[in-house]
């Protein structure tokens, strides 16, 4: 089987956009409609809604992986890079070095790419495993290759160029991207096929041993802020992460040529989808935001802190909901005091009881008409 960069057109990639304008437009609108959002919030919700959508991507980049990460451990940390918290509460390496990259990710969007970067993103992500040496192009003499199966019985779906090549292959992706920035020689002035570009570009060189996804995700973050010209609110990991085996067919049929029409419209797909759903969470944001604002001074702080808790989770809050029981464990009160203040939420409105006696559990409910009182 002959592999995209083992062809005589590589990197000249070809594709067909002239089916895609409706759906061009569509993300168009939507990303206007995010921002408009964004601007409807107060600075520290702006802010909120950031670093919730940061946390996003780093535990579905992750994921994708196989790596489950403790969502407040990725959340602290994020809020500890960018000043909001004076300590982190992670323990957890990888957690930290997941963070570290969104972070420098956000901040960083509009500066030009560089092996330095890339390395520091790679030495980000690698933190807490020790079986890699981090910051460096792979070097080993055997194959790199993309596989599934049993051992023996493995089905290889890809293989990569060679060590000895990469540097040179990294150089020229490097250039490219530069290139086709906004400011570039030869830009690519949608920013969202760019990005599906260069994650296919990226990932068909496979410069790592390993942490390849999580890097090329991040460039492809990177384009699109660079292309919208602010970094952009959407976590595509996420959207990527909940069609993961499709996302890994249209990665292995896109690198059997570098005519990849196929793999722009399923990116571009999924980029409109991850941009629906941060137009969901920027409205679970306002309405956050509301709920506080109007009940800061009804509720005490065993309350304040259980909703804060709850509401790390998204939406839907814990899974199962809120009990008596984990009201005490997480408050250290007693299970009368639990019993009140949970039944107190629900009179306001804001919990949201099912079952009954020690099986009560609530729910949280941002999106009701009209809180009573």
């Amino acid at each position: 089987m002959s592999y995209n960069w083992q062809q005589a057109d590589w990197p000249q990639f070809r594709y067909d956009l002239s089916g895609l304008e409706e759906i061009f437009l569509t993300f168009a609108e939507k990303t206007g409609e995010v921002a408009g959002l964004v601007k409807g919030l107060s600075p520290g919700a702006q802010i909120e809604a950031a670093v919730e959508l940061m946390a996003t991507e780093a535990l579905k980049t992750s994921a994708i992986e196989g790596e489950l990460l403790s969502r407040r451990d990725v959340l602290s940390s994020i809020r500890k890079n960018l000043g909001i918290e004076k300590e982190a509460q992670a323990g957890d390496k990888r957690a930290i070095g997941i963070a570290t990259l969104m972070t420098d990710v956000r901040q960083s969007f509009a500066a030009p790419l560089s092996q330095e970067q890339l390395f520091e993103w790679h030495r980000m992500i690698m933190a807490g495993h020790r079986r890699i040496q981090p910051g460096q192009w792979r070097t080993h003499a055997e194959p790199m290759e993309v596989i599934s199966g049993p051992i023996g019985h493995e089905t290889v779906h890809f293989e990569a160029p060679p060590s000895s090549i990469v540097p040179r292959e990294m150089a020229r992706f490097i250039s490219w991207f530069n290139d086709t920035s906004p400011d570039g020689s030869t830009p690519i002035k949608k920013a969202v096929v760019r990005s599906a570009v260069a994650h296919l570009y990226f990932e068909s060189i496979h410069p790592f041993e390993d942490g390849n996804g999580r890097v090329g995700r991040a460039l492809s973050e990177k384009a699109l802020s660079q292309g919208l010209g602010r970094p952009a609110l959407l976590s595509l990991s996420r959207a990527i992460e909940a069609k993961r085996n499709d996302y890994y067919d249209a990665l292995q049929q896109a690198q059997q040529a570098n005519e990849i029409t196929p793999w722009i419209t399923w990116f571009v797909a999924v980029a409109l989808e991850a941009q629906t759903q941060a137009e969901e969470h920027i409205n679970f944001t306002l309405q956050k935001t509301m709920l506080f604002d109007r009940f800061k001074d009804q509720l005490n702080e065993r309350q304040m802190q259980i909703l804060r808790r709850m509401l790390e989770e998204g939406p839907k809050g814990f899974e199962g909901g809120m009990s008596a029981k984990k009201y005490m464990s997480m408050t250290g009160t007693s299970k009368a005091t639990a019993t009140r203040d949970l039944q107190d939420l629900a009179e306001k409105g804001i919990l949201v009881p099912t079952g009954g006696g020690r099986s009560t559990h609530y729910r949280i409910d941002l999106y009701h008409d009209e809180l009573p009182g």
